[in-house]
């Protein structure tokens, strides 16, 4: 079995999944509630990203061990939080007032 964090996210790794979280998140209309979440919860990031690790032997038969690795090393780094937080502010559209 390959070593977890064997080797670091490569920035075309990070993107595909800052696309991919913020598509799911933007098909679901729920830009405002995840950037409240993730902006009170970024102090937590590697400790839910060492909690992922822990738990990984029951999730890995579900969501392989590639997704449990990448997404573990990308919810590790406080920047990577940032730059999807900053994605999803990007994409939310701004409300028009009825008149």
């Amino acid at each position: 079995m390959p070593a977890i964090w064997d080797s670091p996210l490569t920035d075309e790794q990070r993107e595909t999944i800052i696309r991919r979280v913020s598509e799911e998140i933007s098909k679901r209309k729920l830009e405002t509630p995840a950037i409240l979440f993730l902006e009170m919860h970024k102090p937590l990031a590697n400790i839910a990203a060492h909690a992922m690790i822990a738990v990984s032997p029951f999730v890995m038969p579900f969501f392989g061990f590639r997704s449990v690795d990448e997404y573990s090393q990308f919810v590790s780094d406080r920047r990577n939080i940032e730059l999807l937080i900053q994605r999803l502010e990007n994409k939310e559209e701004p409300k028009e007032v009825a008149s």
